[in-house]
């Protein structure tokens, strides 16, 4: 069966979004975790699901946040923490969490605000590591080409909330 490219305009009328499945797969996560993640709000999905039978979707913006968490995970930080993190920067910085650069050490998570850095758990570390969310965006895009390459990367990027399922 030949991919053919998908065009913006069947893009942006086919759905609002990622499925969980895909969303799952692109951002290099169980099925339960997502599932898990969304039914605590850690990553709250675009349509979350609204009785039996109806499917969560995800946005564009939902799998960088996504892929953040797994980073932080994988970097081994606790889940609460993590939790404490993006509540942090949602509650009281209202930070969009996938336009920050965190700073990691250790089990501590900072973020960088202007010449300040401010420390999401803790008070007084220092600095070991940044993660970029920027690099974040550019693995999920190179993940989203690998494992759908009829999908038209700059239509993602144009319309980031309309995805095809």
């Amino acid at each position: 069966m030949a991919s053919e490219q998908l065009s913006i305009d069947s893009i942006v009328g086919v759905a609002d979004g990622f499925s969980a499945k895909r969303t799952a797969e692109i951002v290099g996560i169980s099925y339960r975790q997502l599932d898990y993640w969304a039914r605590t709000d850690l990553v709250k999905p675009t349509s979350p699901a609204a009785g039996s039978g109806s499917r969560r979707t995800y946005s564009y913006k939902n799998l960088l946040e996504l892929k953040a968490v797994k980073h932080l995970l994988d970097a081994g930080i606790k889940l609460e923490s993590v939790r404490n993190v993006f509540g942090y920067l949602r509650d009281q910085l209202d930070q969009d969490p996938t336009e920050v650069n965190l700073v990691i050490q250790g089990d501590a998570v900072m973020i960088q605000s202007g010449e300040q850095i401010i420390d999401l758990l803790r008070h007084g570390q220092g600095v070991l590591n940044v993660l970029p969310l920027a690099g974040v965006q550019s693995e999920v895009n190179a993940r989203i080409v690998e494992l759908y390459p009829e999908m038209d990367m700059a239509a993602v990027a144009t319309h980031p909330g309309r995805i095809a399922q």
